[in-house]
């Protein structure tokens, strides 16, 4: 009798325990209720942070380092994941296992990409501190005054050589003027060439502006500094003349971007005002009578630029 109720006791704990929670069991699910509920409100505020993070990513790259001329950072360093071992191994094996590791892993995105801000930060205020240094040290001025200046002979960019007799980079503009007519530095800069060039400019100047930019100035009559020397925007350097592969006085000016050569009109602002400067954008760019004009007068000058110097 007394087995017999012992086995209907268990039995009864059984099937009770397997319908109903126990005590313990209840305050085990309310837990994990709460903490279930704990990480989706987890992810909310997550995807709320990446939409700010998002938006003060685009600020940076738009606006703020826009404004200080560096480059946006690519969405490659921004965006990329973290390899190597498994990281969330010891989060695996649980019943919602997937909860922790997605939150973690976006936890952890996020962290990265608030660090790569960081860093991006650290170089704009490095950049804003010397903005008045980068300002003075960018070419901004014409190296020669208008009055002195008779035409634009020879424009920036692709076009048929005359003399060769195919297309070609003419990687800078050249300055028609009368032997001897000052030129000018364009930007506060250090000289690191100041003498004769190997190549085809003659006598050459080159400047190191510093913040990626560097200016030439060839076929000069008389060199004025001496490299090594510092020189501010607006100083005269030389003047113009016709050394080198040249039959006419001219000056070869190039700007150079992190060693790429540039169209320098973009850099003439602070010469011109704004009407100015769109009509000679528009006639360097979109005139063909100023490219039969240039095509003349190398055939006259017999200029060629195309051999570089060393630096």
């Amino acid at each position: 009798m007394f087995a017999a109720s012992i086995l209907i006791a268990v039995i009864y704990f059984a099937v009770y325990s397997y319908f109903f929670d126990t005590p313990k069991e209840r305050t085990w699910a309310g837990k994990l209720s709460a903490l279930k509920f704990d990480y989706q409100m987890l992810s909310q505020d997550l995807n709320n942070i990446d939409l700010i993070l998002s938006d003060i990513q685009k600020r940076d790259d738009d606006i703020y380092r826009t404004v200080l001329e560096s480059a946006a950072i690519p969405a490659s360093i921004r965006m990329a994941g973290f390899g190597g071992i498994n990281r969330y191994e010891s989060l695996q094996g649980y019943s919602n296992s997937n909860i922790m590791i997605s939150a973690t892993k976006h936890t952890d995105k996020i962290l990265k990409q608030l660090y790569i801000q960081s860093l991006s930060y650290d170089e704009l205020i490095d950049k804003a501190l010397h903005k008045e240094q980068m300002t003075a040290s960018r070419p901004a001025i014409q190296p020669i005054a208008n009055k002195d200046m008779r035409s634009f002979s020879s424009p920036f960019g692709w076009r048929f050589h005359p003399k060769l007799k195919y297309t070609r980079m003419h990687e800078g503009i050249d300055l028609t003027a009368d032997t001897g007519t000052k030129i000018y530095a364009t930007g506060d800069g250090t000289i690191v060439k100041a003498g004769w060039s190997t190549g085809g400019y003659g006598n050459l100047i080159i400047i190191d502006h510093g913040f990626g930019y560097q200016t030439r100035y060839g076929h000069l009559h008389r060199i004025g500094v001496l490299e090594g020397s510092e020189i501010k925007r607006g100083q005269v350097i030389g003047t113009v003349g016709s050394t080198g592969l040249s039959e006419g006085p001219h000056l070869h000016y190039e700007v150079r971007l992190n060693g790429t050569p540039v169209n320098p009109v973009y850099y003439f602002h602070n010469d011109l005002s704004f009407d100015e400067y769109v009509d000679l954008i528009e006639q360097l760019q979109n005139s063909e009578e100023f490219l039969e004009d240039w095509q003349t007068t190398e055939e006259e000058t017999g200029d060629d630029d195309s051999v570089k110097d060393e630096k």
